[in-house]
């Protein structure tokens, strides 16, 4: 049995062999695939911030713009524009935002206590701002379906 001091060279050189002068790609491989995995798992969070299961309609309409946007929630807790506010608070909180503006959009939890959005609208109609409902489009594909 022979033992090879050398890393089994014999002495010689390496001659006829090339190094190995390749980039191992397999970690960055890891890594790429984990972050698509938590990508693909946080991005339904990123949506709106705050989930409000609204009633659906045939007509819709979109914008561009940052619009005044109360939130009622199925428990009846009150968001303007994703900041909590005391009912009462919100028209004034409006024009202080959004200026001269003249409407204000509601979403609704459609499973939401009718009282707690009786309110905010007349609240909001008494301090004179127009209200809009804003309301999810019914999916074409499950329209014959019902």
């Amino acid at each position: 049995m022979a033992i090879s001091i050398n890393g089994g060279s014999s002495g010689r050189r390496n001659r006829g062999r090339a190094s190995l002068s390749e980039i191992n790609v397999t970690p960055f491989v890891d890594v790429v695939l984990v972050l698509l995995i938590i990508f693909m798992l946080t991005a339904h969070v990123m949506d709106f911030g705050i989930e409000v299961n609204v009633p659906q309609t045939t007509t819709v309409q979109d914008t561009s713009k940052e619009l005044p946007v109360v939130i009622i929630q199925k428990d009846g807790t009150t968001y303007l524009n994703d900041k909590p506010c005391n009912i009462h608070d919100l028209a004034s909180e409006v024009r202080r935002k959004f200026g001269k503006t003249a409407e204000v959009y509601v979403r609704s939890d459609k499973e939401a206590i009718f009282d707690v959005f009786a309110q905010v609208a007349d609240q909001l109609q008494t301090d004179g701002l127009k209200i809009n409902v804003v309301t999810q489009p019914i999916d074409s594909s499950r329209k014959g379906r019902r």
